[in-house]
């Protein structure tokens, strides 16, 4: 089934990239801003307890999909509603983790960031998304991409206190991955992604072993996957490169797909040629740009990426999550988004 609603999309179909805003009655946008981007639990942000922020997390998944279905997204998620980051609802649920005293490490901007402490073994014992995945599996017809993270981000994003050396590490965190992942897709996902961005942010470590251990957390996947990596959420990092540091070696992961922040680094559109094997999520909103983008902006990134790419490998997306967005700029720039590539489309 999975297989049949991606083969029915059209030519450059549009997808987020994961987070969308939150509304202002379920997350205190404020407290949110200050926590930044959290590694370990940020419960402050929420406005809602129990029973009722339950509720109130499925409801925000609700309007999120709302949003994009509106919009016309082809590939649409559930806003990562229900987590406070990308990474550290799945990250601090894993067994071999103090939850009590996080450690410390420098994060990508260069500040001090409590992180997960790493004491023993890191093992799933649980699902931590199945849920949220079912629930959106429930309300729409549309295919589904779901957001997990990756095993050398979460590496990167932890205190080591237990394993003789980070590689080790990532590659139990690869298989925690994994074990989600299969559930992911039985649970009625099309699309699993996993989010890397530290790999930018440390190439030369990246080099040693995120090929393996992302191709580690992909093993025996039994349908799409994707690879997202970024310079950091436009809210955070202002100022980025031209280029990656680390981009032609995710050719040799198993994923399907290579998901890349364009828009706002400028990004040289000839540099998706060291992707030969992969399609590619093509970012193509500056989502440090107050400003909704119009279509025809969004079509001229999308007629440079084809001058390198054939359209049957390019997914039109935001360069990252919106999640720092308000929901009117949100909505928005998905809209001149879908309208945009529908403009490239009816070129081809």
């Amino acid at each position: 089934m999975a297989s049949n609603r991606l083969a029915a999309l059209p030519l450059l179909p549009t997808t987020v990239v994961g987070s969308y805003p939150q509304p202002g009655w379920l997350v205190d946008h404020d407290a949110l801003m200050k926590a930044g981007v959290p590694r370990v639990r940020a419960g402050g942000i929420w406005r809602l307890a129990g029973d009722e922020l339950a509720e109130g997390q499925r409801d925000g998944a609700v309007l999120a999909l709302h949003d994009m279905e509106r919009a016309g997204i082809d590939i649409v998620g559930d806003g990562e509603a229900g987590r406070e980051s990308y990474s550290n609802q799945f990250a601090t649920a894993l067994d071999g983790i103090d939850l009590v005293k996080p450690g410390n490490t420098i994060g990508r901007t260069g500040e001090n960031t409590p992180v997960p402490r790493v004491v023993g073994k890191i093992r799933r014992t649980r699902p931590v998304v199945i849920d949220a995945v079912r629930f959106l599996r429930g309300q729409t017809d549309r295919p589904i991409k779901v957001t997990l993270p990756g095993p050398f981000t979460m590496t990167q994003q932890a205190m080591n206190e237990h394993y003789a050396n980070d590689a080790d590490l990532a590659m139990d965190y690869a298989a925690a991955v994994n074990e989600e992942l299969l559930a992911v897709f039985a649970a009625g996902a099309d699309i699993v992604q996993l989010d890397e961005p530290w790999m930018q942010a440390r190439p030369e470590i990246a080099r040693e072993y995120a090929v393996a251990a992302i191709n580690r957390a992909l093993q025996d996947a039994p349908g799409t996957t994707a690879v997202h990596l970024c310079f950091g959420y436009a809210a955070m990092v202002k100022d980025k490169p031209s280029g990656y540091s680390f981009l032609p070696e995710l050719d040799a992961t198993s994923a399907d797909l290579i998901s890349i922040e364009a828009a706002q680094p400028g990004l040289d559109p000839d540099g998706l040629a060291a992707l030969p094997s992969k399609k590619i999520m093509v970012g193509v909103i500056d989502l440090n740009d107050p400003k909704p983008e119009t279509p025809e902006l969004v079509a001229q990134r999308l007629r440079a990426a084809l001058k390198v790419l054939p359209a049957d490998r390019i997914v039109a997306a935001p360069d990252c999550g919106m999640k720092y967005l308000s929901r009117e700029v949100a909505f928005a720039k998905l809209k001149a988004m879908v309208d945009g590539a529908r403009m490239v489309r009816a070129e081809l």
